[in-house]
């Protein structure tokens, strides 16, 4: 139809569920088309956003059945600058400043709150400042939208009865509105917003004085912003102008509408009518309607989200719906449910595995679009995920974030490491990403980064020195060029506190140094479109940082990851062009004839009002500034504009990042009137199966107990008593260590605490009984607590933790000597000896050999001590062969398999605890002079037995026969046997041979 010949002022509207691009295009054409071929590309069309502006333009070549046309002029009602029509160079924004970067803003604000942090009561870091800063911008922009003048009445908002944080903030805040236009003054430059709004009104002070006579269409946009909803009311007055609302809701009921809020999905139109002065029935229909399904689903959607305070009359608007329908022979709530339906997901995988299901459905249909709608960025991510096992690609309006993207990986570990350059997991992770190359060619890298793994496994160095000396020759290069990049990004801390430009500087200088390679070049580091942004991030850090606060290593680590990790890569890639993942702002004029809505959960879609860490609620109300539920009603429109589709897929998930989710509102609302109309929601429980059975096998086998049978020639001859006791709990350890020879390497930066602390007391004993022996004089206690100490550091604990562990060998040195004064009492000790005993067996002679803590040699008997710092075998686990340690060295001690001690009887067979807390140690003895020797031929006999079982070739070494020790016991290749399926999932308890 034609607007042209309507009077003014023109309001139209488009109802919720119509193709809004598609009709305004098919009405601007078919009242234009007439007046020939250049009045269309005399228009001028305000649309809400850029996206919204390209497709319009597709909108109006799929009019035109995709032939050559001239488009009228399409410009974002969000971007309005100078130099594009309706604006021209050297007009409207002649005499305004230019607008301040975004970066250039966020750092300058940091630095305004940086400077009047003692007004705030705290000390502020540069990250601490930039997150403050982040807040007072949006507080800022709501000023700006509003055109609120608060500064006049701020000192009416500190009365003695506001708590006293809110008075401070008060306070911050005058001084801040104080400064910020001072400074922007001092830069000449202009806030974004204030300028995007000084130039909508200049828009509208000029068409009202000398109107346009081209056609000016303002489509789309709800006019939250006074500045746009008085632009909105000029171009509804002009001769040739009009505003197209979208999904204005005609048949919402006067008391209903009365009582629309912030919150109601009609609550911003509302708004911009009564700013207009324009009643609700002034607005006219745009196109003509759908036919009844669309118009039911507008009308049980709308009834679903009406106000709170008109709900109770829910069933008498139903059966007055129901009676309208009667007069056409339907069911008006059963109309309106066809097409829609819900989806209820266990969690957000599964919910994105549903979703990828439909979209990818949906391009079965030649010709048919699909979009997701979701205020999520991470369904969206999963989604697209999901979708690439297929090979389809979607246009994802939210892109990516940055810090998903090697190169933001690479700036994040190497700004760390001008924190902690000696870390060997920050080291390993420059030296083996993929854009660093140390300029060598891929082999020597290759055998470089071997080198340097090997050298930072285990316990943390000190020192690069200490580094050096572990790696080998091909290595040197690389960590030459890792410690040249730490003394880089050392060198702006020299001072102290340094400026972040400079840190940011230095930072670069040292990615770049690491990622040269063989030829110079730095290859794919700054490339691609997560390259450029970073690049952006690091050269806006250096260009336009100088108002951020000076940090330290640790804040500017933290300052970095912030930035990280709110910059966002979009664009980039070819994606499908039947399909769309939209937010929810950038679907709000989008129609599909699929369109799915995800993410309905409460704080997900509706999010929840944001906190303002400056105003309450009232401090906002007093200084004329909207409340946060706006932006709930916002989001109900756009809710309810999708959710009017012909064919809608509403998804909700019941747990959220592991913990119970509430579905939203306004599926509840929705539920709830459809259940008082004697109906229930259509639901998907087909699409559900399908979604979990896309990645689960046919039949869900868990892997059995690992039970390899190696042959006999290579099974061991040879074990420690240690070993023996691994044997008995866990055959396949054997298996994996002694006939794969797998050797477990010690993780980089392996904390050494629980090992380190055994070495060094089994160290400390040996070293005191050889430099204190005979009888313990005076002063004996500090001897060993020195000699400990000394120990625990050779043993590589770390420094801070050597400060606990003075006051623990403190703690314990006197009850060592009272331990030593007594056991010496007539007794030769022998340290660290080691002994063997061979005896035969099927397969060939087998060797169990021993390295003793401590024999205490009592003229024909010998007691035999292992010092333990944990827990130790109990009784019962000796007695029963399961913890044979003790018992199979007094057998090879009875045999005379110690060299220079002969046969000799086995006596206390005993287990010293040390480990200097409130029981400082503890002798526990397994057996005595009488026992000892009956334990240790038991002992040896089950040796014999199980050498004997495993030289047959059908014995295998099970994994843990003995899995009460499981969780008591880790072991080294739990992962190899895949100990959590057989384990844990398949539940095999049953044990091996003895």
């Amino acid at each position: 139809m034609s607007f042209l010949g309507q009077p003014t002022p023109r309001w139209f509207n488009i109802e919720a569920g119509r193709p809004f691009l598609a009709d305004l295009a098919r009405g601007l054409d078919a009242a234009l088309a007439p007046l020939g071929p250049q009045a269309l590309a005399a228009a001028t069309v305000l649309v809400p956003t850029r996206r919204a502006g390209r497709d319009l333009a597709e909108a109006f070549l799929a009019v035109c059945g995709g032939g050559a046309v001239l488009l009228p002029q399409v410009r974002a009602l969000g971007d309005l600058d100078e130099g594009e029509p309706p604006f021209e160079p050297g007009d409207l924004a002649l005499d305004l400043p230019p607008a301040i970067s975004a970066a250039r803003r966020r750092y300058e604000l940091a630095g305004l709150v940086a400077m009047h942090e003692d007004a705030l009561g705290r000390s502020l870091d540069a990250a601490g400042a930039l997150d403050l800063a982040d807040a007072l911008a949006g507080f800022l922009d709501s000023v700006q939208i509003e055109e609120a003048r608060p500064l006049a009445l701020i000192d009416d908002l500190v009365p003695a009865e506001l708590a006293r944080h809110w008075q401070v903030s008060a306070e911050f805040l005058k001084l801040a509105l104080a400064a910020w236009p001072r400074r922007l003054g001092a830069l000449g430059l202009m806030d974004v917003g204030e300028r995007r709004v000084q130039l909508l009104r200049r828009l509208a002070d000029r068409w009202r004085a000398d109107a346009p006579q081209q056609v000016v269409i303002a489509a789309g946009s709800t006019g939250s912003a006074p500045a746009v909803a008085e632009l909105l009311t000029v171009i509804a007055g002009l001769p040739n102008g009009a505003v197209v609302l979208p999904g204005l809701d005609l048949n919402l009921a006067e008391a209903a509408w009365a009582e629309v809020g912030e919150q109601h999905p009609q609550g911003g139109l509302k708004r911009l009518l009564d700013r207009a002065g324009v009643e609700r029935g002034e607005v006219a229909p745009w196109s003509a309607g759908d036919g009844a399904r669309g118009r039911w689903r507008r009308r049980l959607v709308n009834e679903a989200l009406r106000p709170a305070e008109a709900t109770a009359d829910w069933l008498a608007q139903i059966k007055r719906l129901r009676d309208e329908g009667a007069a056409e022979g339907v069911d008006p709530i059963a109309a309106g449910l066809a097409g829609l339906s819900v989806v209820f997901a266990r969690a957000e995988e599964e919910a994105a595995s549903a979703i990828a299901l439909l979209l990818r459905e949906a391009l079965e249909t030649p010709g048919r679009t699909a979009a997701l709608v979701t205020p999520d960025a991470a369904l969206a991510r999963r989604v697209s995920a999901r979708l690439t096992r297929w090979g389809v690609s979607a246009d994802s309006s939210a892109g990516a974030p940055l810090t998903g993207y090697p190169i933001a990986t690479l700036i994040g570990l190497v700004a760390r490491a001008a924190f902690d350059p000696l870390d060997p997991v920050t080291l390993l992770g420059v030296a083996k990403h993929r854009f660093v190359r140390f300029g060598l060619g891929v082999e020597a890298l290759s055998a470089g980064r071997k080198a340097l793994e090997l050298a930072l496994r285990g316990p943390r160095r000190s020192d690069w020195a200490a580094i050096e000396a572990e790696i080998k020759a091909e290595g040197f290069s690389l960590l030459s060029i890792l410690r040249h990049a730490a003394d880089i990004l050392a060198r702006p801390f020299a001072a102290g506190a340094a400026r972040p430009a400079d840190v940011a500087s230095a930072l670069a200088e040292a990615i770049e140094l690491l990622a040269r390679g063989e030829d110079g070049e730095l290859g794919d580091l700054w490339g691609g479109l997560a390259g450029e942004c970073a690049a952006a991030l690091i050269a806006g850090l250096i260009e336009e940082g100088e108002g951020l606060p000076d940090v330290t290593p640790a804040g500017f680590v933290e300052l970095i990851d912030q930035l990280l990790a709110r910059e966002t890569v979009r664009g980039g890639g070819a994606s499908h062009p039947r399909l769309r993942i939209l937010g929810a702002i950038e679907a709000r004029l989008v129609q599909a004839d699929l369109l799915i809505l995800a993410g309905l959960e409460e704080g997900v879609w509706p999010q929840g009002a944001p906190i303002d860490p400056f105003l309450s609620r009232p401090m906002r109300t007093a200084l004329g500034l909207p409340p946060p539920e706006r932006r709930l009603g916002l989001a109900a429109h756009d809710f309810a504009q999708g959710a009017s589709a012909s064919e809608a897929v509403l998804v909700s998930s019941e747990r959220r990042e592991g913990a119970p989710a509430v579905a939203s509102r306004w599926l509840w609302r929705l539920e709830t009137l459809v259940k008082g109309a004697g109906l229930m929601l259509p639901t998907r429980p087909a699409l559900i199966r399908h979604a979990r059975a896309l990645d689960a096998p046919d039949r869900f086998a868990p892997a059995g107990r690992p039970r390899p049978t190696p042959p006999v020639n290579v099974r061991p001859r040879k074990l420690p008593v240690t070993g023996v006791e691994r044997w008995i709990r866990d055959p396949y350890a054997i298996y994996a260590r002694y006939i794969l020879r797998l050797r477990p390497l010690d993780r980089p930066a392996e904390p050494v605490e629980a090992l380190a602390r055994g070495t060094a007391v089994h160290a400390a004993f040996e070293r005191f009984a050889k430099e204190h022996p005979g009888e313990l004089r005076d002063g004996a206690e500090d001897a060993f607590a020195e000699i400990l100490m000394q120990c625990l550091a050779d043993a590589g604990v770390p420094r801070p933790r050597l400060a606990r562990e003075q006051a623990l060998a403190t703690n314990v040195a006197p009850w060592v000597v009272r331990f030593e004064r007594k056991r010496r009492a007539g007794a030769e000790l022998i340290i660290e000896q080691e002994g063997a005993h061979d005896f035969p067996a099927p397969g060939g002679t087998f060797t169990v050999t021993a390295k003793a803590d401590r024999i205490e040699l009592r003229g024909l008997t010998a007691d035999v001590l292992d010092f333990k710092t944990g827990q130790a075998p109990s009784a019962k686990q000796v007695q029963s062969g399961l913890s044979p340690q003790l018992t199979l060295t007094a057998a090879i001690l009875r045999r005379g398999g110690f060299a220079g001690i002969g046969p000799v009887e086995p006596g206390e067979l005993t287990y010293v605890r040390v480990s200097g807390g409130r029981i400082p140690g503890r002798e526990e003895s397994r057996a005595w002079p009488g026992e000892s020797a009956d334990l240790a031929e038991r002992a040896l006999a089950g040796l014999i037995r199980r050498a004997a079982a495993f030289d047959e070739q059908t014995t295998p070494y099970i994994a843990w026969a003995a899995p009460q020790f499981i969780g008591r016991y880790g072991g080294d290749y739990d992962h190899l046997g895949r100990l959590w399926e057989w384990g844990v999932i398949g539940g095999e308890d049953e044990g091996g041979p003895e």
